[in-house]
Formats: structure tokens, sequence, C-alpha cells
């Protein structure tokens, strides 16, 4: 009959083993490659490519019946609409060009409120984006800004103070493209003089 000793080591020896076993198979599935989650993984869940349905769409969102949340968000998207152009290239590359063109139109079809964004897309047909330079993107998105004033009765605002209202927020560095800003959207207070095209539908990119 075993002593009480050879009892203890046999148990001490079946834990160590237990032990040895269960730190094995945690290190195993620490060590095992993971699938990677696709959700948030740099490759593309589906090809970009879009199309000019898709661009010129109608809007995508509903109606906000808030009308408090709704002037903030109008405040906001202006804001954020014209620094985008304060800030755009002043000589933009015909991939620039396309990519502004492209944002203006998708801002149109996303924009949080679905009856602001019916009503800019038909002003977006009338006017289409001036994308050729940092000045004709300026002016033309305080125009159409204004378009928008009118059909609210609101009062239309001074196309030539533009670069001081909404300031590019322009680094040292970017000093000369910030007066350039200013400088021309001084001569665009009026915009007869950055040649607006009028169309019913069907506008072409560029300025």
């Amino acid at each position: 009959m075993p002593s009480q000793g050879a009892i203890a080591n046999r148990r001490f020896l079946v834990l160590l083993m237990a032990a040895i076993a269960f730190v094995s198979v945690i290190s195993w599935a620490l060590s095992s490659p993971r699938p990677i989650d696709s959700t948030f993984s740099s490759t593309p869940i589906h090809k970009v490519s879009v199309s000019d349905d898709t661009l010129k769409g109608d809007a995508i969102m509903g109606k906000i019946g808030n009308e408090t949340l709704k002037a903030e968000l109008g405040r906001a998207a202006w804001k954020l609409f014209h620094t985008t152009m304060a800030k755009f290239p002043d000589k933009p590359t015909q991939d620039e060009q396309t990519a502004l063109f492209s944002y203006i139109h998708l801002f149109a079809r996303l924009y949080p409120c679905g009856e602001c964004a019916s009503h800019f897309r038909l002003i977006l047909n009338k006017f289409p984006p001036q994308v050729s330079t940092r000045s004709n993107a300026a002016a033309w998105a305080c125009h159409v800004h204004n378009e928008v004033n009118k059909s609210l009765n609101r009062q239309l605002f001074d196309c030539s103070k533009i670069g001081d209202f909404y300031d590019c927020g322009c680094a040292d560095e970017d000093d000369e493209g910030k007066k350039t800003m200013k400088t021309t959207t001084r001569a665009a207070g009026n915009t007869d003089r950055i040649d607006l095209q009028v169309e019913k539908s069907g506008p072409t990119r560029g300025g």
C-alpha cells in the first residue's frame, strides 16, 4: 500500500502536468494567427467607382423636424463649405478639380437635412460647381449661398468679404494663399465677373 508521501507526490505530479498542459494550450492559442477583421481593414470592402448618377442622384437623408437643429447644422455646414473653398489650391490639378467637383455633389446628396439637400441640388443644376481655381470656387460658393439666402428671404452676403468672414486658418507657410483668397474674393463681389455657368441640366466639370 502506497505511503501518504507517495500519494502526495503523485498528486503534485498530476497537478504539475495539468498546469504545464494548460500553459501550453494558452501559449498556442495566443501565438496562432487570427483572421483579420475586414470591417476596419485597409482593404476596400467594395470597389469604388463613382458614376455620374451617384454624384447627382436624389437626396439620401430624411427631413429634419427640429428647426433649431436644422439652423445649427446649416451654420456648421456653410463654415465647412466655405473653408474648404478657401483652402483649395489656387492652381489645382485636374485630379484635384475632379475631387472638389465630386465632393460638392456628394455633399448635396448626403447632407443630413433631406429637404435642404433637395433644394441645394436644384441650385447645383442651375449653377454647376466652379473648380478651376481657388478664387472661382470661393466666389461660386458665395453665389450659391446667396441663392439659398434668396429662397429663405434672408439678407444677401457681400461676396467681396467672404475671405474675411470665413478665415481659411492658413498656416504661416500658406500666407500667400490666404492673401490670394482675400484679393480674389474682393474682385468676386460682382458675381458676373466670375463667369458663372447657368445650366438646367448636365453640368460639366471644371470652372
